[in-house]
């Protein structure tokens, strides 16, 4: 296995940031609780910590706390934020509360030591608290400090405890990424052994031993976790069985590509399920968004249900289970089922002995590292997030073949005038709506009564909070004029400029 640094959790809103970027930096991390230091230290023997912010002060009673004890193992440990604070609190130091500091700030490097080594005098970083420590612990020196925040950062070298009072973790810090490599490389004595050929090579020899030719069984979807984890598993496993149901609600040409990427690219044993008419039936009159979610989740469930039980017992069921989801669940995965089109009940439907989860590690941004390092096509690594109900919740009111068309069709040109702008790495989400809305129009000398379509792209990190994407002028003037020339019943392109709050990313 390779190195461990672990991120301890505070309760900061940065913290699976701060674990990101450590595995860039090509260190591999855990995102643990501060409940469980003392027992993750035991067993995971960290070359280094990380503790991470929160919204707690260090003060209040009930805030965050750890065993003294814990800051004198010899590990070297990096607070950021709440975390510095509780190192200096915990020790003989002292917390007060001053003015709220957010923003952006001059950092001004005091004093030359490791984990500023080659970082400039002077730079920006963006701090975000209310309290400061107003006295430093025996033995530490400050290191840094802003126009406002007389100890920016501070550190103890002998007793390996190192403190910064800014985020370095987020892009608004110049130097950030730079000082977190100086704490894993120059004081952790990290190696640099987490990589995604590293990850392949070991995921590969463990399924191997594990599963050797058991049945194993894979729901497909076609979104980037399924994908991968699929085609990691064939690595490792001969007898591995993709089951692919086509509800016809995917994107022009999506159904095909999975055909032709997994069965004849992959040379996968792919069993793909036409049931479109199956749920465009299910689907009749229905326009409300929850109505319409629950119908396509226990259809899919049926379907899925039906060829699985064709193939009899299997020994395995994969799931793209990925970390953030393993953290949203409290760290305990075991407990944790990841439902598939977020739909509850999957499991349930297979006869099967055990979850194998080879993405159960990796961030959304490995998963894609990933992808391309066992060589599967961008258009499969790099697609859009995608509902699992599709573009029935694109389609706003009931869902028709024709409406079906006529999304499909804009949304493409959508994707290809982005793709032709080179914006398709920049804005994390783009998609047309359908909506149900009918508006005059004039094309040519008639009058004409069609749909408005409407347009939303955002730019996130995770897809907790977004804001509209600034897409230039030219490239939405290029979309609509295609869209309304190329694409029948459609007289009128809007754009989304609302950000995430207050609404959402999807429209229903």
């Amino acid at each position: 296995m390779a190195q461990t640094v672990l991120v301890v959790d505070f309760g900061g809103q940065y913290n699976q940031l701060i674990a990101r970027r450590v595995r860039e930096a090509n260190v591999y991390c855990e995102l643990i609780s501060f409940e469980k230091l003392e027992e993750s230290i035991e067993k995971t023997k960290p070359i280094g910590l990380v503790f991470t912010g929160g919204p707690s002060s260090f003060n209040d009673e009930g805030a965050p706390r750890i065993d003294a004890k814990l800051l004198k193992t010899g590990i070297p440990t990096l607070g950021i934020c709440y975390g510095c604070q509780l190192i200096a609190g915990t020790l003989d130091g002292a917390v007060g509360i001053g003015p709220r500091e957010y923003g952006k700030r001059t950092l001004t490097v005091k004093k030359s030591t490791a984990l500023f080594d080659g970082i400039k005098k002077k730079s920006v970083c963006w701090m975000s608290h209310t309290n400061y420590i107003e006295k430093i612990p025996t033995g530490f020196t400050v290191t840094a400090v802003t126009e406002t925040c007389p100890v920016a950062a501070l550190e103890c070298d002998s007793a390996k405890l190192y403190g910064v009072q800014f985020h370095p973790e987020v892009m608004h810090t110049e130097e950030g990424f730079a000082i977190l490599k100086n704490f894993l490389y120059k004081i952790c004595g990290a190696s640099g052994d987490w990589t995604m050929s590293g990850y392949v090579e070991r995921t590969v020899a463990e399924l191997k031993a594990k599963i050797g030719d058991k049945k194993v069984l894979c729901a497909l979807s076609g979104g980037v976790d399924s994908a991968v984890a699929a085609a990691l598993v064939h690595r490792a496993c001969p007898n591995l069985t993709c089951i692919f149901v086509d509800h016809g609600l995917l994107r022009k040409g999506e159904a095909e590509e999975v055909v032709s990427v997994f069965r004849d690219g992959q040379k996968m044993n792919l069993i793909a399920v036409d049931a479109s008419e199956r749920f465009l039936t299910k689907l009749k009159g229905e326009s409300e968004p929850e109505r319409k979610r629950k119908i396509i989740g226990e259809e899919f469930i049926r379907v899925f249900e039906a060829e699985a039980k064709k193939l009899g017992a299997v020994d395995y069921l994969v799931q793209g289970t990925i970390y953030p989801d393993v953290i949203e669940s409290g760290l305990n995965h075991s407990a944790k089922i990841k439902s598939h089109h977020n739909v509850g009940g999957l499991p349930d439907v297979v006869d099967f002995k055990e979850l194998v989860e080879p993405l159960r590690l990796l961030f959304k941004d490995e998963v894609r590292r990933l992808g391309f390092e066992i060589g599967l096509p961008e258009s499969i690594v790099m697609r859009q997030p995608f509902p699992g109900p599709g573009l029935a919740i694109r389609v706003i009111g009931d869902v028709t073949e024709d409406k079906l068309d006529i999304l499909r069709d804009a949304d493409y040109i959508l994707r290809d005038e982005i793709a032709k702008a080179k914006l398709d790495r920049e804005i994390w989400q783009y998609f047309a709506v359908l909506t149900n809305i009918r508006t005059v129009g004039v094309m040519g000398d008639e009058r004409t009564y069609d749909y408005t379509v409407g347009l939303r792209a955002v730019t996130s990190v995770d897809g907790m909070t977004a804001d509209w994407a600034k897409i230039p002028f030219d490239v939405l003037q290029s979309i609509s004029d295609r869209i309304v020339n190329e694409v029948k019943h459609v007289n009128r392109v809007v754009y989304d400029v609302t950000s995430k709050p207050p609404a959402t990313i999807e429209w229903e």
